[in-house]
């Protein structure tokens, strides 16, 4: 066997290899990340994730999937727990399918407002609720995404003061234990339903209302199939940015950094603009012949803790959590 080389094949070898070398950082393949999520690219939300995307451009290119076209609405934490995803915007009523001890943070009248829930994560008892998750779920949380505060949408026109007042009344919940909870905590009789179905279901009459973020309403147009919106403020509605465990270890603590720092800024930003959004919609809707008012909020509050509390859900709650919210 001849194992000579001549020199100019040598040096055409060392030339190619170089460029591979010099080739710049943009032109090497970047690892892809898919993003999930259940809200439309019309959303705060998918603008979020449009910043966000910008700012990790560098080292990621992301491909986001909304109105849950990857995965339907509640199977993205299971997608991300299989490595069959790398990025979703999941709701903490999922997690404490997995984890009972989570379900206080699905809690009606828990967060006060969204500075409250941000208060809440950056604190230390945000912390050990994220560390369950990352120890159990195998799912790195980046932050709260604040997506307004959930008010009751109704397609009839009885007026509604105290919870009471809203017996056998089907209101459209996402479908899980913990969400059915959240509507029978305000009176209601909840009725589990995607969440792209329910612009029809009101349409049909197979729900009488819905609960969301008046952002959401917008986005979805329920208002065409209501009549009055009931401001409950009953939850202060937030998802969680997460990415699964196998992409975040995969990343240097530089970038590890720099990706949390992107999360952190595209979160604070969607934040700020649901609720100058939330301000805006209340009187738009009156405009549109909606009637927007507040109910008797003390008698909804008193009776949501007081069927919380009797709950087995409560049995799962770590002790003295809810006294250290309430305290933040």
């Amino acid at each position: 066997m001849n194992f000579k080389i001549d020199r100019r094949t040598a040096l055409k070898a060392g030339a190619a290899l170089a460029a591979t070398y010099m080739l710049p950082a943009h032109a090497q393949a970047k690892p892809a990340i898919r993003f999930a999520a259940v809200f439309s690219d019309r959303d705060i939300r998918a603008d979020m994730i449009r910043l966000f995307a910008k700012e990790i451009e560098g080292d990621f290119k992301l491909e986001p999937f909304y109105g849950g076209t990857l995965f339907k609405q509640g199977t993205e934490l299971v997608a991300l727990q299989r490595d069959n995803l790398e990025m979703g915007n999941i709701a903490p009523q999922d997690i404490s399918k997995q984890i009972p001890a989570w379900s206080i943070l699905t809690s009606a009248y828990l967060f006060r407002d969204a500075n409250h829930l941000n208060k809440f994560f950056a604190s230390d008892l945000g912390a050990q609720m994220k560390k369950m998750v990352e120890d159990q779920l195998k799912v790195k949380i980046l932050g709260p995404t604040f997506f307004g505060t959930r008010q009751v949408g109704l397609k009839g026109k009885k007026k509604i003061n105290v919870p009471a007042d809203m017996a056998g009344i089907k209101l459209r919940m996402p479908p899980g234990d913990a969400w059915q909870l959240l509507g029978r905590s305000i009176g209601a009789n909840p009725t589990p339903m995607a969440y792209a179905e329910t612009y029809t279901g009101l349409q049909t009459g197979a729900i009488d209302g819905q609960d969301n973020p008046l952002p959401n309403v917008q986005n979805m147009k329920f208002y065409e199939v209501m009549s009055q919106i009931v401001l409950t403020s009953h939850l202060i509605g937030f998802d969680l940015l997460a990415v699964n465990m196998k992409t975040w270890q995969s990343m240097s603590p530089a970038k590890q950094a720099a990706f949390q720092a992107a999360a952190d800024k595209a979160i604070a930003w969607s934040a700020a603009e649901h609720l100058k959004k939330e301000a805006e919609l209340a009187d738009g809707f009156k405009k549109q012949g909606l009637d927007v008012y507040a109910p008797d909020v003390g008698a909804f509050r008193a009776y949501a803790q007081k069927i919380y509390l009797a709950s087995d859900e409560a049995k799962s709650w770590p002790p003295g959590m809810l006294e250290k919210i309430n305290a933040l």
